[in-house]
């Protein structure tokens, strides 16, 4: 089987897909570019969605919407901190569309967008995980296999990356039954991961993740100390120059061979 692999940007998206289908991805970008703009006239009228950073519970006609808001109250963050997980999630479903008798789903669906990951996959997938850096950074990879599947990964860090965090923790990996709330759950736990004694900030940080529903396990890597707690996918050890991998996250990310789709 053919499997292509699909990078693009759509604004501040920087998405990778991987599927079998070209349809489904063709369909997957449409998805995106289509929610994003329910989600930026949403913005436009309602403010507060966009610079809170407690929860808001709200139900609307937009999937989007909903999708936020229901991982920023389980997870007790504003509602942003799970919009590139709940992209992910819409881009997966649209290329699953298992109730739409004239469509058919793809049985490879892979979506990651700024970092977080939605998947659904019949074929076992692999995932490197940049940990900061430290000395897990690239070391370690998952295995996502079909067992795992339907999966939401999410990945927060107060030393890399452009967004907030309140914490102190290189990483924070979540697994959850969504990216929306994968995305949302590691904004919360890597916000914990602070204070001077770092085993301490990482169990307290663990054991908040699994206090939150629908959370299936967590990763946790500060200052060379690493916990982690639930069930987690196997992991398998990445071999290889990993500074390719740095210089190049769209080949680098998920370590196999893809046809590559323009």
């Amino acid at each position: 089987m053919k499997i292509y692999k699909h990078h693009f940007l759509e604004q501040e998206s920087d998405v990778t897909i991987i599927s079998e289908s070209k349809f489904a991805i063709r369909e997957a970008k449409k998805s995106l570019v289509d929610n994003r703009k329910i989600l930026e006239k949403y913005l436009k009228k309602n403010n507060k969605f966009l610079t809170s950073f407690s929860p808001i519970k709200i139900t609307t006609e937009f999937e989007i919407i909903n999708l936020m808001s229901n991982a920023s109250v389980l997870c007790d963050v504003g509602p942003m901190a799970a919009v590139a997980g709940a992209f992910a999630d819409i881009m997966l479903n649209r290329m699953k569309m298992e109730d739409d008798p004239d469509y058919i789903s793809a049985k490879i669906a892979l979506v990651e967008n700024g970092g977080e990951i939605a998947v659904d996959s019949e074929k076992d997938m692999k995932i490197a995980l940049f940990a900061g850096y430290n000395e897990l950074n690239l070391n370690i990879g998952f295995l996502i296999e079909k067992k795992n599947s339907p999966l939401g990964i999410g990945t927060s860090s107060a030393t890399i990356g452009h967004a907030i965090s309140l914490g102190q923790a290189d990483a924070v990996t979540i697994f959850a039954r969504d990216a929306t709330l994968a995305d949302a759950a590691a904004t919360r736990i890597a916000n914990l991961v602070k204070g001077v004694d770092v085993e301490k900030s990482i169990k307290n940080a663990l054991d908040a993740a699994e206090d939150i529903e629908g959370v299936y396990g967590a990763l946790i890597s500060r200052e060379n100390k690493v916990g982690q707690v639930g069930k987690l996918p196997k992991f398998f050890k990445i071999e290889g120059n990993k500074n390719i991998v740095l210089k190049d996250k769209f080949e680098g990310a998920f370590p196999e061979e893809y046809e590559i789709l323009k």
